[in-house]
């Protein structure tokens, strides 16, 4: 489980789908049996003391309306494409619910900054574009190659790294059977390597809970 710091207040948690059941258990315990209500992200738990968590449907999940629901198709095996994409590398996979069952990553050089008394910033910034380009035509042919054929198959694309560059792969018009399944979540990760695209299918299954603590008395 993961947590860190949420825009607006509170704290995001990451919990593994076979955990979700006693984390709510949990939540339960510390601040009270909370009343349930569904949402368009999930379900919004309520505890008698103030306390709330937005429990996140995952990528490919379906809609449920109550916490053994939600808890149930959360840990469900899922058909998931993953598409991580950042500078000049890109990761494509297809994970059978945690396992990772097809993966291809590939790397093309996109320079970086030059040093003082290079070329001058504007043939720099064509060539470096020019590189880009390319890297990003590179990655829509292999989400062609790897992704499209499974397209009948998955419950959603999960994008991850630059979301510009996952943006312009899916903007590809052969890739538009995938580009309707892509999920909201955009991963948070690395430049893509094997090691990063294993690492995203957890990142990818994983149940985002926004949780908010009651606020302190006035008096």
């Amino acid at each position: 489980m993961t947590s860190r710091p949420a825009a607006g207040g509170g704290r995001w948690v990451e919990v593994d789908p076979g955990r979700v059941a006693r984390w709510v258990e949990g939540f339960a315990d510390r601040h009270g049996p909370p009343t349930t209500t569904v949402e368009g992200y999930g379900l919004l738990l309520t505890a008698p003391d103030g306390a709330t968590a937005e429990l996140h449907t995952p990528p490919g999940a379906p809609a449920t309306a109550d916490v053994p629901g939600f808890v149930a198709a959360a840990g469900a095996p899922r058909r998931l494409g993953l598409l991580l994409a950042r500078k000049g590398a890109v990761a494509v996979g297809v994970a059978e619910g945690p396992d990772l069952v097809v993966s291809k990553v590939d790397t093309r050089y996109v320079q970086g900054r030059t040093a003082a008394g290079g070329w001058s910033q504007q043939r720099f910034a064509r060539r470096r574009d020019n590189q880009a380009k390319a890297a990003l035509g590179d990655a829509a042919e292999l989400a062609v190659r790897l992704l499209l054929p499974e397209a009948d198959r998955l419950a959603a694309v999960v994008g991850g790294g630059d979301r510009r560059a996952v943006d312009t792969v899916l903007a590809d018009r052969r890739l538009a059977p995938l580009a309707a399944l892509r999920a909201e979540r955009l991963l948070d990760v690395p430049e893509p390597r094997h090691a990063v695209l294993v690492g995203a299918v957890a990142a990818a299954r994983a149940v985002r809970i926004l949780v908010r603590d009651p606020a302190p008395d006035a008096g």
